[in-house]
């Protein structure tokens, strides 16, 4: 049964992807799950027709772009906010346009936004020696300046391409559907042949001590050295959709099985016994504070003590495959067709606030 189910969420999702960009406007939100992405002042959420600021203090609407809903764009890929005061997103429109906003007001910071891509922008840029990299689903990786401009030739890796590129600080790690991890110099090169993990890789690696650790539809976790060595570190009762996420030396991820784990690096034994708290886990465990969150399909949001007890969990009314984000002292949640857009809630579990875009 719970593999039925797995397979279901995963053609749920694959069907989202693939149908998105023909959801017209009618709605403010359209059938897609969110990008989320917070700092201390707002949480910048993409949903459908437009991407959102909202006041972390009190959920209140800071600014939406575009102004007026515009068929050639659509966003869901995460927001990311940059050391230079910028918020870039990508449109999965028909426009495949990659945007540069001013995340106190809104406005465009570029004269035009980059247009160069085939495909969908489905994956958050990564950041990196004051230029962006930015993956995209017609399977290059594209390198521009943070002025926006085209900073080198595309990288052709192969495979449609939805996470996030990670960096150890010396080479740039860049998954794919295609069951392969490409390892990657700044300046474009690739560093040695992809890695065959096995499996599809729809998440992002987590850049540890010597390498990262990806997880996949191989239902593993595998370490990888920046030679090419890897080794499968963990084995999961299902496929690995979310990302890893570290804290010191233990490694936390979760599987479609609605199964979590909490992996100590150094011995390599896991610090819990079987855990598995509700249904399938899309979105990456967030580590805040003294506590860990989880997010299932079922739409409940739950708090973790560091023994792998349930301090706390809220029901949102819809399905969560986004991950949740920190602002503050909040920790914020997206759910996908909930009674709100997004959550906040502090550590206890008590709701500050919630927000729901105006038609």
């Amino acid at each position: 049964m719970k593999m039925k189910r797995t397979t279901l969420v995963l053609l749920f999702l694959l069907g989202v992807l693939l149908l998105s960009a023909c959801s017209g406007n009618s709605r403010t939100i359209v059938n897609t799950w969110p990008g989320l992405a917070a700092d201390d002042a707002h949480a910048y959420l993409s949903a459908g027709s437009h991407v959102y600021a909202v006041d972390a203090k009190n959920g209140s609407e800071a600014w939406r772009y575009p102004a007026e809903a515009d068929n050639a764009m659509q966003f869901y890929a995460v927001p990311v906010l940059t050391s230079d005061g910028q918020l870039l997103v990508g449109s999965e429109g028909t426009g495949h346009a990659f945007f540069s906003l001013n995340p106190e007001t809104g406005k465009e910071n570029w004269a035009e936004p980059f247009t160069g891509a085939k495909g969908k922008w489905v994956a958050a840029p990564l950041v990196f020696n004051e230029r962006i990299y930015a993956p995209n689903t017609d399977g290059y990786l594209y390198t521009l300046g943070l002025d926006g401009k085209q900073a080198a030739d595309p990288i052709e890796l192969g495979g449609a391409l939805w996470s996030a590129p990670v960096t150890d600080g010396q080479f740039i790690y860049v998954a794919s559907l295609d069951h392969h991890l490409h390892i990657i110099d700044p300046a474009g090169s690739s560093v040695i042949e992809p890695i065959d993990l096995g499996g599809a890789v729809p998440g992002s690696p987590a850049a540890g001590d010597g390498g990262v650790y990806i997880g996949s539809f191989a239902s593993t976790v595998e370490f990888v050295q920046s030679n090419g060595r890897h080794e499968a570190v963990a084995k999961t009762t299902n496929w690995i959709w979310g990302s890893p996420t570290f804290a010191g030396d233990t490694l936390y991820y979760a599987d479609l099985s609605g199964s979590v784990y909490s992996l100590d690096i150094p011995s390599g034994s896991q610090n819990w016994g079987a855990i598995q708290p509700d249904g399938p886990i899309v979105a990456n465990p967030l580590v805040a504070g003294d506590k860990v969150y989880f997010a299932s399909e079922e739409g409940s949001f739950f708090a973790l003590d560091q023994d792998g007890k349930i301090a706390w969990e809220k029901t949102t009314g819809g399905k969560i495959y986004t991950t949740p984000v920190v602002s503050g002292d909040l920790v914020l949640v997206a759910p996908y067709q909930g009674d709100f857009a997004i959550a906040a809630y502090d550590s206890e579990g008590k709701q500050a606030w919630t927000f729901t875009p105006a038609k």
